[in-house]
């Protein structure tokens, strides 16, 4: 007959094994840059980049003249662009009324499907999606790799590039947006009459 004190000798080294057995290792999650990563460019005018829609419909960065522009570079594959993506989901709508557009260009080469699952399964709502497959506005753009944001001020200049994922929601991240894209236009020099003028 076994004691007590041998039955909890033994049920402790059987279970050893167990503790001691090595872990599954956990996919990493990159940490998200804060704004210190930023690199603040001079202004040199963006290229005319081309894109499109998921319907199929051509798209350049010229349809957004007059608007501050965060232009995303990125994939459903890349494990620190699908890190940040809630991220520029929240931006979009944090900036939406400051005349602030949020392009996040896919580079995946299955085109709109996987793209449109990927927002379905993170519940991205705010983002269209847009698809560069060949990746023709990274290396316009000169992008060494994915992800990669510009922020582009309303008149078509670079203002700052991230290389990384970032928290685009956070409070200096929007600061910092609004600031790089200046100030709207006011609305009567978007074509629409003064109506304190006599004219």
């Amino acid at each position: 007959m076994v004691s007590s004190k041998r039955r909890a000798v033994l049920a402790a080294v059987l279970t050893l094994p167990v503790a001691l057995a090595p872990r599954k290792p956990r996919a990493a999650t990159p940490d998200l840059a804060d704004l210190s990563r930023l690199q603040l460019k001079d202004g040199a005018a963006v290229p005319e980049l081309h894109f499109s829609t998921a319907d199929g419909t051509a798209r350049t960065l010229a349809d957004y003249a007059g608007q501050g522009v965060v232009l995303n570079l990125w994939a459903t594959w890349c494990v620190p662009c699908v890190a940040e993506m809630p991220a520029l989901d929240a931006l979009a709508r944090l900036v939406a009324g400051d005349g602030v557009a949020v392009l996040a260009l896919s580079s995946d080469r299955g085109g709109a499907p996987p793209v449109e699952r990927f927002y379905r399964d993170k519940n991205i709502r705010t983002l269209p999606v847009l698809l560069d497959p060949r990746g023709d506005a990274a290396r316009a753009v000169g992008a060494r790799g994915i992800p990669t944001t510009l922020l582009i001020d309303r008149a078509g200049k670079e203002r700052g590039r991230l290389e990384g994922a970032a928290d685009w929601a956070s409070a200096e991240f929007v600061a910092a947006i609004r600031r790089m894209a200046g100030p709207a236009a006011p609305a009567h020099s978007l074509g629409k009459p003064d109506r304190g003028s006599n004219a």
